[in-house]
């Protein structure tokens, strides 16, 4: 089987493969072009992280950097620059993707300052001036599903703007996230948009919930705990696709799709395997249904494409089997409401230092360009 058709089968299984990474490199080396040609990949996301890492390189910046700080910009201005230019320089690349789809794909993420995560304001402010810098249609600017985070999508839907809300880990959370979107839909309509044109995820983190679990587990230490290692996590997304599909049958979504509006569809993140006892396919051949976006770091978009077992649909029908998975994870003794709020906090504090780390590069490439 060659390396093209398991990925193929992800897609033709109603799968959109986004990659989970951008950087200067990959756009100017050919690197992101060939993966949208040869691995079925319609869409990129990034985030702090991810442009932390990118930028620390520096090579690639370089010549960028020395024109900014010849025109005298200072760190935020240099930092929303480069940043941008690579979303917008991607958007660009993604074009006939995004046409051929509809607009359903083709996408290019960017988030909000990680700063912002608990400001309503700024982060509405933030996601307009992200989305008239990078001045695309298949841009998303992601917003996090923070309790502060789910007004500033209502509102910055009601804008036109298309959305990724990210670092969703509860299914309850996912449900009110699915209510900002309805709220922020139906305000767009009344503000004269064309809801045709406006696009969303919900970015569901599966991973990490593995993890804080998994480690919880193991402090609990019975067998019967144990026994529950590596299940959390399947569990919560199957939970998750189970709330999309009601949520999205209700008399409230009929009418705004008559209006032309477009399902917000999950997107199954952090699908890189953290422990190596568990396949490292897991999260992608284990969630594969229509409707989904899987975004994927390359190194896990290889290994679906050398061994992943595409075989249908993994998820449908299978809500209350997950409900069990958490109905015995109680039993043992985790509090997964402290689970997924510690995880909630440790995503917007790491993607705060990955911010931080990426001011700290660029300074770094400011003060050398200015010699």
């Amino acid at each position: 089987m060659s390396t093209t058709d398991r990925l193929g089968q992800l897609s033709g299984a109603g799968v959109s493969i986004w990659l989970d990474d951008l950087s200067r490199e990959r756009l100017n080396s050919g690197n992101l072009a060939g993966l949208i040609r040869d691995k079925h990949v319609v869409g990129v996301t990034t985030n702090p992280t991810i442009f932390a890492n990118a930028l620390a390189d520096g090579e690639a910046y370089d010549e960028q950097v020395r024109e900014l700080a010849a025109r005298g910009a200072g760190l935020d201005a240099t930092v929303r620059e480069l940043t941008t230019t690579d979303v917008r320089n991607a958007a660009d690349l993604f074009r006939d993707v995004y046409a051929a789809t509809d607009g359903v794909d083709g996408r290019v993420s960017i988030e909000v300052d990680p700063r912002l995560a608990k400001d309503t304001d700024k982060t509405v402010a933030e996601a307009q001036d992200l989305w008239k810098t990078v001045d695309r249609p298949n841009l998303l600017v992601k917003i996090p599903a923070t309790e502060e985070g789910l007004p500033a999508i209502t509102r910055t839907l009601a804008e036109g703007i298309s959305v990724n809300v990210t670092l969703i880990f509860s299914v309850e959370r996912y449900e009110a996230v699915i209510d900002a979107f309805f709220a922020g839909l139906e305000q767009a309509k009344a503000n004269g948009h064309d809801l045709k044109g406006i696009h969303s995820v919900a970015s569901f983190f599966v991973s990490r919930v593995d993890a804080e679990v998994d480690k919880r587990l193991e402090a609990i230490g019975t067998e019967e705990a144990k026994a529950l290692r590596g299940k959390a996590a399947i569990a919560n997304a199957l939970l998750a696709y189970d709330a999309f599909e009601k949520k999205f049958a209700t008399d409230r979504w009929t009418a705004l799709a008559a209006d032309g509006a477009n399902a917000q569809r999950p997107l199954w993140a952090s699908t890189g395997v953290k422990s190596p006892e568990y396949s490292d396919t897991r999260y992608v051949d284990q969630l594969v249904v229509r409707d989904t976006v899987n975004t994927m770091p390359e190194k896990t978009m290889d290994a679906t494409a050398d061994h992943a077992e595409i075989t249908g649909d993994t998820v449908s029908g299978k809500g209350a089997e997950a409900q069990r998975v958490f109905d015995q994870l109680s039993a043992v003794g985790i509090d997964i409401t402290d689970v997924f709020l510690t995880l909630e906090n440790e995503g917007v504090e790491k993607f705060e230092k990955s911010w931080s780390d990426l001011l700290e590069s660029v300074t770094g490439q400011l003060d050398k360009a200015k010699g």
